[in-house]
């Protein structure tokens, strides 16, 4: 069965189209990883990063009406800044998310929340575990176009060589996230 399916996508999400018709709330939370960023649509979170502000998220949802803060974006943002300073304890699919992507991306999105916390893949094992082990680099471009990092844990694969590879948000938080969820990695 699907992670990403109508238990917590329904219809349309607000990607398409720039977020034309929706509301979305967001808010930023202090983390001890810096600034985070929480976008979420009536349907569920559709944006999670670091670093970003409201411009940035303005570019990626120029039609949808923007609201800061709500009652339950602020119960999501209590519950994801509790996984990301103790991500052990919390049920990242508990999560309602509203994203969008390829058939491609949204395989390898899967294949990313099956990794259990505490464990990395390599971008080769990501692509055989979509069925598509010669797509490597096409499974490090889906995993780079999650647009709700930690909760579709991009953080957890890692180059075959055992470096860290890339992170959106910088290595120092990817290897943060690791250590926190109890990863050993040969660093």
């Amino acid at each position: 069965m699907s992670l990403i399916d109508n238990r917590t996508v329904t219809g349309p999400c607000v990607w398409r189209d720039g977020g034309r018709g929706a509301v979305i709330h967001w808010d930023i939370a202090p983390t001890s990883l810096g600034p985070m960023l929480v976008a979420a649509s009536a349907k569920g979170v559709c944006r999670l990063s670091f670093g970003e502000d409201a411009d940035v998220l303005a570019a990626r949802f120029p039609h949808a009406q923007q609201v800061q803060g709500s009652e339950r974006l602020g119960r999501l943002l209590g519950d994801i800044t509790a996984a990301v300073e103790a991500p052990r304890e919390i049920d990242f699919a508990l999560i309602p998310l509203d994203v969008s992507g390829t058939p491609f991306q949204r395989a390898v999105w899967e294949a990313l929340r099956r990794i259990p916390k505490g464990e990395t893949r390599t971008y080769a094992q990501l692509a055989a575990a979509v069925g598509r082990p010669g797509a490597v680099r096409a499974a490090g471009s889906a995993n780079g176009a999650n647009p709700v990092s930690l909760l579709i844990p991009c953080h957890r694969v890692i180059r075959t060589d055992g470096s860290l590879g890339g992170y959106a948000w910088g290595l120092a938080i990817k290897a943060e996230l690791l250590q926190r969820e109890g990863a050993l990695l040969p660093f």
